[in-house]
């Protein structure tokens, strides 16, 4: 799709791409070690509880709950793409998602999503900014400038926003300045881990996409470390066999009240809640 043809274009800074270093999306199996013994990341064993109906017309870039709800937001340009950008409530019992927020796609492809406090706040992809919503009105705040070249996933801890661009960075802001406060990087044994992607913070770990791939990769929130892998090929294998046209593993939302952890992809049919071991 369209990120493929321009991530692969795009020439980052060079401060970032000193602190990237040679990133290696591919990993080794669980159990595999490099040349200095360090072990692969193990692979966490899951199950899938229940299967919801997802708007295959979403090409997911965020997925989040708050008090309850669960939101979702798609990205799409005018030229290239029939999908929305934009984000909205999503029903899991018809799938459909109620629009909040349209953004003008001749302007910005959307991105990743998150809510702190009583804001809630919005990536998009090239465009070099985000947005800042009431959480309740979805009134606009304001802007804020992405301090990367481009915008990916988006989540939060108990002080910062947490965000992706598609490298092995993940950058820390502060959430009323929107500035930078530090960067971490992603690494396993093979050294830095690149195509991070949508995020989901769950009790001291940040559960990414890895984009091309049919990763959720279980990070250290403290030190980057991939400290486990989820496999999702075979629900990756029933999107595309049940909707031709499936594009990547990509959506992540935690309930943090109940529990319930969920995953999705770019036009996928369903939305799946699993468990972890």
């Amino acid at each position: 799709m369209m990120k493929k043809v321009l991530f692969a274009a795009t020439v980052l800074l060079a401060t970032l791409a000193a602190c990237n270093g040679n990133n290696n999306a591919g990993a080794n199996n669980a159990g595999d070690t490099n040349s200095n013994g360090n072990a692969a990341p193990p692979v966490i064993q899951y199950a899938v509880v229940n299967k919801y109906p997802h708007d295959t017309s979403y090409f997911t870039e965020g997925l989040e709950f708050n008090k309850g709800q669960l939101f979702e937001s798609s990205g799409g340009n005018a030229d290239e793409s029939p999908y929305p950008s934009e984000f909205g409530i999503a029903d899991l019992k018809t799938g459909k998602v109620t629009p909040k927020v349209k953004l003008d796609k001749t302007k910005y492809f959307g991105e990743g999503i998150t809510f702190f406090g009583d804001k809630m706040y919005h990536l998009t992809w090239t465009s070099h900014v985000g947005f800042i919503y009431d959480a309740n009105t979805f009134k606009l705040i304001r802007e804020f400038r992405i301090p990367a070249q481009e915008g990916w996933g988006l989540t939060h801890d108990s002080t910062h926003l947490i965000m992706s661009d598609g490298t092995s960075n993940l950058y820390f802001l502060t959430p009323d300045s929107v500035k930078l406060a530090y960067i971490t990087r992603v690494t396993d044994n093979n050294g830095p881990v690149s195509n991070i992607n949508e995020l989901e913070y769950v009790n001291g770990f940040i559960y990414a996409n890895q984009w091309e791939t049919n990763y959720i990769l279980k990070i250290d929130a403290e030190t980057g470390n991939v400290v486990g892998k989820i496999n999702l090929e075979n629900l990756q294998k029933e999107a595309n066999s049940l909707r031709p046209g499936a594009d990547v593993l990509n959506g992540i939302a935690y309930n943090k009240e109940t529990g319930q952890l969920l995953v999705t992809g770019k036009r996928w049919p369903f939305i799946y809640e699993i468990k972890v071991q």
